[in-house]
This record gives C-alpha cells, sequence and structure tokens, in this order.
C-alpha cells in the first residue's frame, strides 16, 4: 500500500476523542456560519482581534462562541490562545496557512490542521470509516477512462531526493 493511500485510510480511521474547549482569536475577518458548509447562511462577521470560544471543530471548520454569535468559522482564520501584539511572529502565521507549522508532531494536508500526537493515541478502529475510504478506490482502467475523459496526460518526473533525516 502506497504512503499516500495509507496515510488517507488512517485520517479516515481514526474516530476523534472528545474535543475540549478552548480560546482563540481571528486573525483574519471571517463570516459565522450556521453550518460547516461555504454556502451555510452568515449570521455574523468576526473582525481581525475578535475573541472567541472554540467548543469544536469538524474538518477545517471551528465551532465558535463570541459576543457576536455561535457558529462555524474557517479553522485558518482563528488562531488558538491569545493573539501576539507584535508582528514578529509572521512565521508562525504563514507555516498555519501552508500546513507546515509546528515541530512535526502534528499530521496536516493542505492547510489544514489535522490530528495531534494526543488525538493519535487515543484513536480507535472505526470500519465503517475504513469501508467507506475502501468504496472510493478504483481499478486501473477506471483511473485510465477518467485521464481519457479529461484530456490529461503522462507526464515523467524526477523524484525529489530523500531528505536529510537526522536523529532527534
Amino acid at each position: 500500500m502506497s504512503s499516500i493511500k495509507l496515510g488517507i485510510v488512517l485520517v479516515a480511521v481514526l474516530a476523534m476523542p472528545a474535543f475540549a474547549a478552548e480560546t482563540g482569536s481571528v486573525i483574519r475577518a471571517d463570516g459565522i456560519k450556521v453550518e460547516p458548509f461555504r454556502d451555510a447562511k452568515t449570521i455574523a462577521t468576526l473582525s481581525v482581534g475578535d475573541k472567541v470560544e472554540i467548543v469544536n471543530k469538524n474538518g477545517g471548520w471551528l465551532q465558535i462562541k463570541s459576543p457576536k454569535g455561535k457558529g462555524w468559522v474557517h479553522m485558518l482564520n482563528v488562531r488558538k490562545g491569545d493573539m501576539r501584539k507584535d508582528s514578529s511572529d509572521i512565521g508562525g502565521l504563514l507555516g498555519m496557512a501552508s500546513g507546515r507549522a509546528g515541530t512535526g508532531k502534528v499530521v496536516a494536508t493542505t492547510g489544514i490542521r489535522g490530528l495531534d500526537e494526543v488525538e493519535l493515541q487515543s484513536a480507535k478502529y472505526n470500519e465503517t470509516e475504513l469501508n467507506l475510504v475502501e468504496s472510493y478506490a478504483i481499478n486501473r482502467a477506471e483511473a485510465q477512462v477518467f485521464a481519457t475523459q479529461g484530456k490529461l496526460v503522462a507526464r515523467k518526473f524526477d523524484y525529489l531526493p530523500s531528505p536529510d533525516v537526522s536523529p532527534e
């Protein structure tokens, strides 16, 4: 099984533990949505610096409570904890947006924070989710048909060199 497929299966199979409420600050103005969907109704607008209580998460969305209302906002628009007064932490902000922040102990893809070490350790096997992920698999012939319909062409490329991993 390829490492990408294994990673997808691993994330899909893991059940999320209960979410403990924490505080955060808005780092980019965002609308509070009724549901965790981009096209859901907006009930209020948060401004940069607004304080929120994070009560739940769902994919790339955080359920928050604030004086302006309760609902869902994009995860990347809220920084957990207090917002710093200076701009010296721009690297952390850029890292969060790129999915490359932290010490390597957080699983992240496409700029969305994944599971942390504690969540991974407390995860449980979920056969239903595994079956769902496996239902998305297609065979080589089906992939070829898809590529032909999409007018995709094969391109050869050199793999990147292995990273120099030094022991901790």
